[in-house]
């Protein structure tokens, strides 16, 4: 079952990875996002999954379901920032007139690689920035991104490769909104998290700097019930903490989510009101509206590309099977 077939979803084609525990759904020409995680063995969706029906929801927000990456992620004060002396100006798509989630939505990549052997399959897919107009109004500086899924027995790997095509020191971040079912039953579902702080947030949802306790969100560095929670939270990685979120329900069947602790410093939880369907899991490379906030790198996570500079990020969902 170590193979990659073709699907279709309302006319866009599909590809879909097959292991003996799972089938992965990508859908390349909108937004290159993962659609579809099917647990064989659970005979279970683990993703919030599009139906055809929603079609022109996901043209609208793509970020609503499986696992879209965010290019950068979070807010932007008023959609703007200065960086070495240059302005950006991102479209204000958001309340109060922010901007949200970035610049990638259902951009169209293409597959530049399939690949089946012994030990698994992978799908490797291209998007370069100058192809689309709306992206280069806001954002000059040309860049290659390079995706590929590996699907290996119970585990996919994504890596994304990122070049920097242009002639100008640039900030760089991204992150993935993955949204992980819940099945109505937040009660059966614990998750362990290693965190260190709270990043304060202002009443716009927008980033101060400053680091508040964990106080009632302690549980997640050993074990937190998802019964009564309502997230929209950003949290910091301490020094000697992984980049790993540990999904857990009552009978020992789970995911582990980890990310490249040298460039995934931050995460951000998020229920949609009161948990009950949905908990999204996001890893982020710099902090919401992290060019606004007066501080170093090393606490914002912004990447400097540098001309002709190119970075590697992965990122893994693992299952984990009882007994």
């Amino acid at each position: 079952m170590k193979q990659v077939t073709k699907g279709q979803w309302n006319g866009y084609d599909t590809y879909i990875l097959h292991s003996r525990e799972l089938e992965v759904t990508l859908l390349p020409r909108l937004g290159n996002n993962v659609i579809s995680l099917w647990d064989r063995k659970e005979e279970r969706q683990i993703l919030r999954q599009p139906d055809e029906s929603d079609l022109a929801f996901y043209m609208q927000k793509p970020y609503h379901f499986g696992i879209p990456l965010l290019v950068p992620p979070g807010r932007i004060r008023g959609g703007q920032f200065q960086f070495e002396g240059v302005s950006y100006q991102f479209d204000r798509n958001t309340a109060g007139d922010h901007h949200i989630h970035g610049l990638h939505r259902t951009q169209s990549w293409c597959v530049s690689d399939i690949e089946e052997d012994e030990e698994g399959c992978a799908v490797t897919t291209e998007f370069t920035t100058t192809d689309d107009a709306h992206w280069i109004r806001q954002f000059p500086e040309p860049l290659k991104f390079e995706m590929t899924f590996r699907l290996q027995d119970d585990r996919l790997q994504q890596t994304l490769k990122v070049t920097h095509l242009g002639g100008q020191r640039i900030p760089f971040g991204i992150g993935y909104h993955t949204w992980f079912m819940l099945d109505g039953a937040p009660e059966r579902w614990n998750l362990t998290l290693p965190v260190q702080k709270v990043y304060e947030l202002n009443d716009e949802l927008l980033t101060s700097g400053d680091l508040l306790p964990l106080s009632d969100l302690e549980p997640l560095n050993d074990k937190m019930n998802l019964q009564g929670r309502n997230l929209d939270t950003a949290l910091r990685i301490g020094d000697q903490q992984p980049a790993e979120a540990l999904l857990m329900r009552d009978d020992g069947y789970g995911i582990r989510y980890s990310a490249d602790r040298e460039y995934f410093r931050h995460w951000v939880l998020y229920t949609k009101g009161e948990a009950e369907q949905f908990l999204c899991i996001e890893p982020f490379t710099w902090l919401p509206d992290a060019p606004n906030i007066p501080q170093d790198a090393s606490f914002t996570g912004i990447i400097t590309l540098e001309p002709g500079q190119t970075v590697v990020l992965g990122s893994s969902i693992q299952m984990v099977y009882p007994g």
